[in-house]
């Protein structure tokens, strides 16, 4: 059996979709700022939280005027002299 669409069908269709895509429009512009405020606030605790775990074993174990080297830095930088050969050049306009 066959169907077919009728014009009120069709126009009462697309209204729907019309009214369903200015409603979600209408809606994002009232909620979107309130969502970006939360979600900003979040990620400043999150990275806070991080900042002061990181920060807090280091000043536990120094005292006021006392000094602490973490790393030595490696003394054995040697240059290696088989680079290649030094080639001179000009600029050309």
């Amino acid at each position: 059996m066959l169907q077919y669409a009728s014009i009120t069908g069709f126009v009462r269709t697309i209204l729907i979709i019309l009214l369903v895509w200015y409603g979600i429009k209408i809606l994002s512009r009232i909620f979107a700022p309130v969502l970006m405020r939360y979600v900003a606030k979040k990620a400043e605790q999150k990275f806070g939280q991080q900042f002061n775990q990181y920060q807090q074993p280091k000043e536990a174990k120094k005292k006021e005027g006392e000094i602490s080297i973490d790393k030595m830095p490696n003394q054995q930088k040697s240059s290696n002299k088989n680079v290649g050969e030094y080639v001179d050049y000009e600029e050309i306009d």
